[in-house]
């Protein structure tokens, strides 16, 4: 992060700073809560979380906190904090404070829930995805008001927290319906996205969708020795092979039906700020698993394949006899498991009729098919880059971290399309973690200025929405 030292502190930065210790000394605290939300042995934890969330909020001086804690959802928490301007807009702020198992925790280096700082990094599961986005917009708010000498901020902000994010968001449609009116808003802010890096920060134009199914072939009841039948029965591990193989053509775009006519490209502008961006491929893949080379559809860059490209993977194939030694047997059933990330305008549900009808086409006879998904899946979402309130969080962030921000998406998925979806409104991102911070695996943490730099523009932000919005 630059600077100019000659430059006077602002009061948004200075009301910042005067708070950080407090700040953290309350997010370590949250982060001892171990709020697992995939695990039901948790599930108290998760209620624990959401309590502590409401109690911190209700310190701050925010006027109407509940914890939504009702039916099968875990429980979700909402607060709002209302500007003196009826006028104002409204501004939903969206996170999510469940989070994911430590497992491995033999490879954490410290307790994954006793918060550890290290120089400016603090290291805890939940660090960075997503407690210490939504801790550091408590601390915006208390930094805005303090900046200004307001009883009231400048936009009305409301606060909505998941607790299932981590499981797929499985209730968040009945949340959004259940309290449509309380949820009402003008614009969301969605803080669970990175910065390209720590001297590269950008703003999030949007997320790619998911779907994810399982293809099954079967062939007889069981397996058969292969001196018996083989080469006279179809072989549904072999079928199986020859389904992944023309999965893709030869310059590695998928070959679904279809698959590409709903894609919207990047407009230049955003292809222009991608290649702006600093990109040093060995340090990507060594943040890549290690992997030994890049590859993708020609014609884009590596970022560009991950942030706005469509793609289809292969999570795992199954079948026949994989232990040691050698079992010559046909085997009775082969499967693989497939997920693919999706771009605007792609819709899960067009991906499902067109994975069903290509692996119709590629089922030897002789051969039962059965696809089954692993869900419904998420829509993809992107924001208008030309949409004023873009526009104000790059302002926000770019005061914040004085430096140039350039656009960037992110190659995950979340529920931004379901709340744009939902609510009616534009999605913006507000994101003030890194790439690396090793989120869901061993070691997560989260460089703390940079929360303190992201607390600073979203304390910016506020001041400047009434005008851009109006």
């Amino acid at each position: 992060m630059s600077g100019d030292p000659e430059k006077p502190e602002s009061p948004e930065r200075a009301a910042v700073a005067a708070f950080a210790d407090d700040f953290l000394t309350g997010l370590r605290e949250w982060l001892a809560i171990p709020s697992i939300g995939v695990d039901p042995a948790h599930h108290g934890d998760v209620a624990a979380s959401a309590h502590w969330l409401a109690d911190a909020l209700r310190r701050d001086g925010w006027s109407d906190v509940r914890v939504w804690d009702e039916g099968p959802a875990l429980p979700a928490v909402y607060a709002c904090r209302p500007a003196a301007d009826p006028d104002a807009p409204t501004v939903l702020v969206y996170g999510h404070h469940d989070v994911q198992p430590v497992d491995p925790v033999e490879q954490w280096h410290h307790p994954p829930f006793e918060a550890t700082v290290i120089g400016e990094e603090l290291f805890g599961r939940g660090a960075s995805d997503d407690k210490g986005q939504v801790a550091m917009h408590l601390l915006g708010m208390r930094a805005h008001l303090a900046a200004t000498g307001a009883e009231h901020p400048a936009v009305t902000v409301k606060l909505f927290v998941e607790g299932e994010e981590e499981s797929g968001s499985p209730h968040l449609t009945r949340l959004l319906d259940d309290h449509r009116d309380d949820l009402a808003c003008d614009l969301v802010v969605f803080t669970d996205t990175p910065l390209y890096g720590r001297d590269a920060p950008t703003v999030c134009t949007g997320q790619r969708g998911v779907y994810g199914a399982e293809v099954v072939f079967t062939g007889g009841t069981s397996e058969v020795h292969s001196g018996r039948a083989g080469g006279s029965v179809p072989n549904p591990a072999t079928a199986i092979a020859r389904l992944v193989a023309a999965l893709h053509d030869e310059d590695g775009r998928v070959r679904l039906p279809g698959f590409y006519t709903d894609v919207i490209e990047p407009t230049a502008a955003e292809r222009a700020d991608y290649a702006a961006l600093p990109f040093d491929e060995a340090e990507w893949l060594a943040n890549a698993g290690g992997a030994q080379g890049v590859a993708g559809e020609p014609g884009w860059s590596t970022l560009e394949r991950v942030w706005v490209r469509p793609t289809a993977e292969v999570n795992g194939i199954h079948g026949g006899y994989t232990g040691p030694g050698l079992k010559t047997v046909v085997p009775a059933r082969a499967s693989v498991k497939l997920s693919f990330r999706l771009v605007p305008d792609q819709r899960p549900e067009r991906v499902a009729d067109a994975l069903r009808e290509f692996v119709a086409r590629h089922t030897p006879a002789g051969l039962h098919a059965e696809v089954v998904p692993s869900g419904d899946g998420a829509p993809p979402y992107a924001v208008d880059v030309s949409h004023p309130a873009v526009g104000a969080v790059r302002d926000a962030v770019q005061a914040a971290f004085d430096q140039p921000v350039r656009f960037s998406r992110t190659g995950g998925s979340g529920p931004a399309a379901l709340l744009h979806g939902w609510l009616g409104v534009p999605v913006v991102y507000l994101g003030a973690t890194l790439p690396d911070d090793r989120i869901h695996a061993p070691n997560e943490r989260v460089v703390v200025p940079l929360l303190l730099r992201g607390a600073e523009a979203a304390a910016r932000l506020w001041r400047l929405l009434p005008e851009r919005l109006s």
